[in-house]
């Protein structure tokens, strides 16, 4: 196969949604249909010991939440499709952030009871700055929610998208009866019992045929030909061209855990969602079918087989072949690197490749070379940007509870820190630790990884601070800047990558600060750029 037919087969795309709305549970369903496991493993159901394939940090199986970003590959219908499963729990809205910068489409899982909840309107706030095309799945149709048309409204209004329906469900909660498939025009019907296998459907050409009546029952057949109506009444067809420009949102209903409805969103996503798209570095746009090779660190994790201490860095190959063995240039080092084992990714197994595409997400061992937002080439010197590092909204102390393992705390700290858990700020005035995160829930996750994959034991101290402010200066020699130094000198940190940090101790402190020192520029996000 040649290289733009390569391109031409690639899918990659990220699942995003607020926690338990079943984001995981989608994904082991879309994995069933891929033939890449054999039974999915309900990750509530505690009668089923196999927990969730893509949730392998032990915290995660303890809390049935997603807290890394993890990788799968499976092939469908001759297209390898790449999912990026995000975590969905607001303390790591981080990790998500970036990988949105990796994917080429969305899929957004909404809850039918819930409906649209606030986790969901940041992230879609995120996909549309960026026009990411995004396709809608309202899931747990086998539980009773919000009548189909209300979501409907509610996903317009809330998220401010302009949605197509291509699936419709025939009654909900106890009445599920199966859903209509407007894309392809036939019925799936619901059993209820399929949750380990794949449901047949029923093809239906004609809607008005009497034949409906005996599959459905006459009062659902009354209801599923009005709503058909209202739906072409309301909505407007499909148009590929806006829904690839993100303009668009097509939407398909159905329950994950059941297995219902994915089939009909996995065929559609095969055939409309895009293959990999150009992206904009600082110097130029680049093209996915360029002959020359170039990708960019999204993530990064230390200790993915805790048999092994190993960090992988993975990378987003935007343009050109990623060949093993062959040197690379690290843009921001300036130097050259080759990789021995490249890996590509199935949840907790990995395997080498030769070669990867544009689309492909690969896990490059690291010994310390990588940051997030980092650039790898063929030669040119080009930086993605994009990769934003936010103000943390929690702040404490770290301390060292076990003198012998003072070692393996900073080496923990560091590693963790490189894979943007968190941020680390030492203070000036007396060199002490404080980590800064999105959420609170970091902290255990830090704890619990550093006593586990370091043996190192850490506690933690409140430390108050309001905000977190990269600082700049006009000129720092000039007085202002130096008075400003003295006076907040308590309040002054080094972030991981040397810059200056103002740690505000209260939004009154803050708002002072910039009136008093108006030549000191103080922000609230710090690009990852170097």
């Amino acid at each position: 196969m040649d290289f733009e037919q390569e391109i031409a087969r690639r899918r990659t795309f990220g699942i995003i949604s607020h926690p338990d709305a079943g984001k995981t549970t989608l994904t082991e369903k879309l994995l069933l249909f891929g033939g890449a496991i054999q039974e999915a493993g309900a990750v509530k159901n505690n009668k089923i010991k196999k927990s969730a394939t893509s949730d392998f940090m032990e915290i995660e199986r303890q809390r049935g939440i997603s807290v890394a970003t993890s990788v799968l590959a499976f092939i469908y219908k001759d297209k390898k499709i790449n999912i990026l499963d995000t975590p969905g729990h607001k303390d790591f809205a981080e990790d998500t952030f970036r990988t949105l910068t990796a994917v080429d489409s969305v899929i957004v899982v909404i809850d039918v009871a819930k409906g649209v909840e606030e986790q969901t309107e940041k992230l879609v706030e995120v996909c549309r700055m960026r026009n990411i095309p995004m396709i809608v799945f309202i899931n747990k149709l086998d539980r009773e929610g919000k009548d189909a048309f209300d979501l409907l409204d509610e996903v317009e209004q809330k998220l401010g998208l302009s949605v197509t329906p291509l699936s419709f469900p025939i009654g909900m909660g106890y009445d599920f009866k199966g859903i209509y498939n407007i894309y392809e025009k036939n019925i799936n019907l619901f059993s209820g019992n399929s949750k380990q296998n794949i449901e047949e459907t029923i093809a239906f050409t004609d809607i008005e045929s009497p034949e409906l009546e005996q599959i459905i029952g006459e009062n659902a057949a009354v209801e599923l030909r009005d709503n058909l109506e209202l739906v072409s009444g309301v909505y407007p067809e499909l148009d590929l061209k806006a829904y690839l420009e993100g303009i668009q949102q097509p939407v398909f209903f159905g329950s994950a855990l059941n297995n219902f409805g994915v089939r009909e969103l996995l065929d559609c996503f095969v055939d409309i969602a895009p293959s990999p798209r150009a992206k904009m570095a600082e110097e130029r746009l680049v093209e996915s079918d360029e002959k020359d090779f170039s990708g960019f660190v999204f993530k990064i994790h230390a200790n993915m087989d805790p048999k092994h201490r190993d960090r992988l860095a993975f990378i987003k190959i935007v343009s050109g072949t990623f060949e093993r063995n062959k040197p690379y240039l690290h843009v921001r080092q300036d130097k050259k690197l080759k990789f021995s084992s490249p890996n590509a990714f199935f949840a907790e197994k990995k395997e080498i490749v030769d070669i990867s595409y544009p689309g492909d997400i690969v896990g490059l061992h690291d010994t310390g070379n990588f940051k997030i937002g980092d650039t790898l080439t063929n030669g040119e010197k080009l930086n993605y940007k994009g990769i934003p590092s936010f103000s943390p909204e929690h702040f404490r102390y770290i301390n060292n509870a076990d003198p012998m393992k003072a070692k393996q705390l900073f080496k923990g700290i560091d590693q963790l820190m490189d894979e943007g858990v968190a941020q680390l700020f030492t203070l000036e005035m007396n060199g002490r630790k404080v980590i800064g995160t999105v959420g609170a829930l970091q902290y255990e996750v830090i704890q619990y990884r550093l006593e586990h994959e370091y043996g190192a034991k850490c506690t933690y101290e409140n430390f108050p601070v309001h905000k977190a402010c990269w600082v700049e200066a006009e000129d720092p020699n000039n007085e202002e800047f130096k008075e400003f130094k003295r006076v907040k000198q308590k309040f002054l940190a080094i972030d991981k990558r040397g810059q200056l940090v103002f740690l505000a101790d209260s939004a009154f402190s803050l708002q002072m600060t910039q009136q008093k020192y108006p030549s000191v520029k103080l922000r609230f996000t710090s690009e990852v750029t170097e």
